[in-house]
């Protein structure tokens, strides 16, 4: 397999989030590049993670910032963010090879002791607008902004299911990242998106309840971008959720980070790796 060579000049193009550029036509944008922003974190990145498998993920993750395809790019920038903040609260990190059998994205080692991470994007489409899901009624689809919510939920579920039959065979602590830059799971639309409304402590508890049946999941952490949390009814807090919300007006960072650990993990996390898991959000 050819070894990545990276090129000599980046042009500024792919920007992070929190930039509103003009729209690139797919073609140009892998042509001109990664932004600088987006090359110093590769670069730091690549500085850091010294071996051939990394190295070969890297290079990747070059082509997968600069794809044509919404997805593929929310994904590899996902992959990019977390393993930057991983690096620099002082984590070891690690990308795995890639193979036809699916694994975790990250090899995380703090001292002697490992975790794994695996990070995972959504971002659906405009195509299916709001696609109906088992267990909830058409009215509750097509209801207020706060049933949209519901539906969201419910995705967020049904990935967390998906991801953990995939991440089955684990023996060491496992955290499952998802990103999700939309809300409204539009895919990418130069429209504004929808005002999404979401009851945090519900989903934290669903999303706890889903992680007493799959045990192989240490911790899951998800990072919603653009989200409207709706106020608190209730003085209760998990003891197993840790949540930052943030200002609206701030776009460099996910309006809402949560780390939900689970309480029946075979192998949780240790206090070191919890500790720095914590400092990413």
């Amino acid at each position: 397999m050819a070894r990545f060579r990276p090129r000599k000049t980046f042009r500024l193009v792919a920007p992070l989030r929190g930039r509103q550029p003009e729209p690139i036509p797919a073609w140009k944008r892998e042509e001109e590049g990664l932004s600088r922003e987006l090359h110093d974190r590769w670069s730091a990145l690549h500085r850091h993670c010294v071996d051939q498998s990394s190295h070969l993920r890297l290079g990747r993750l070059v082509r997968r910032l600069t794809h044509y395809d919404y997805g593929v790019r929310e994904s590899a920038l996902a992959e990019l963010e977390l393993a930057t903040q991983l690096l620099r609260v002082g984590v070891r990190v690690t990308f795995l090879p890639e193979s036809q059998a699916r694994t975790a994205d990250l090899e995380c080692r703090l001292g002697r002791e490992r975790f794994f991470v695996e990070v995972t994007a959504m971002v659906g489409s405009a195509a299916r607008q709001r696609l109906p899901l088992r267990g909830l009624h058409l009215d509750e689809v097509i209801g207020e902004e706060e049933d949209r919510g519901v539906i969201l939920t419910h995705r967020i579920l049904a990935r967390i299911q998906q991801k953990a039959k995939q991440l089955a065979d684990y023996c060491d602590s496992v955290v499952l990242s998802i990103s999700i830059p939309r809300a409204d799971l539009q895919g990418e639309k130069n429209t504004r998106s929808e005002a999404i409304w979401l009851d945090l402590k519900t989903l934290a508890g669903v999303v706890t309840v889903l992680l007493t049946r799959v045990p192989t999941l240490s911790a899951v952490l998800i990072s919603l971008w653009d989200v409207e949390p709706l106020p608190s009814r209730a003085a209760l807090r998990l003891a197993n959720v840790e949540l930052i919300e943030r200002p609206k007006q701030q776009r460099i960072h996910p309006r809402v980070r949560m780390l939900i650990q689970n309480p029946k993990a075979s192998a949780p996390l240790s206090e070191s790796h919890d500790a720095s898991i914590r400092q990413t959000l």
